[in-house]
C-alpha cells in the first residue's frame, strides 16, 4: 500500500531554514511526480513545489521560486523540501503527494494526486 510521511515542520524566525522530508513507502519515489503543497490558516491549499521522474525537473510556484529546492535521495526512496529565507507568509501545513500521471501540467494540480501525507506544521514567526 502506497504511504507518505512527512517530517522536519516547526518554528523558525524569519530568514530561516528548515528541511522537510516525505518519506514513501510501497511505491518508488523515482517512478511519480511528487508534489508539495501548503495550505494556511483560512486559506486553500496551494502547490508550491513538485519533483519529476527526471530529478533536474523541478517546478516552484513564483512565491517560494530562488528560496525553496525540492530534491530526491533514490537510496532513501525520500523526497526533500529545503526552505530557505522563510518568511511568515510560509506558515501553515505542508504536505507532499503522490500521482501517476506525468507530465508537466500535473505539478500543481492537487486533484490528480492520489497519495497525500499526514501534513507538518511549518510555523515562520518571531
Amino acid at each position: 500500500q502506497a504511504q507518505l510521511v512527512e517530517s522536519g515542520g516547526g518554528l523558525v524566525q524569519p530568514g530561516g531554514s528548515l528541511r522537510l522530508s516525505c518519506a514513501a513507502s510501497g511505491f518508488r519515489a523515482d517512478q511519480h511526480v511528487i508534489g508539495w503543497f501548503r495550505q494556511a490558516p483560512g486559506k486553500e491549499r496551494e502547490g508550491v513545489s513538485c519533483i519529476m521522474i527526471t530529478s533536474d525537473n523541478t517546478k516552484y510556484a513564483d512565491s517560494v521560486k530562488g528560496r525553496f529546492a525540492v530534491l530526491r535521495d533514490n537510496a532513501k526512496n525520500t523526497v526533500y523540501l529545503q526552505m530557505n529565507s522563510l518568511k511568515p507568509e510560509d506558515t501553515g501545513i505542508y504536505y507532499c503527494a503522490r500521482t501517476i500521471w506525468q507530465g508537466d501540467y500535473v505539478c500543481f494540480e492537487s486533484k490528480l494526486y492520489d497519495t497525500w501525507g499526514q501534513g507538518t506544521q511549518v510555523t515562520v514567526s518571531s
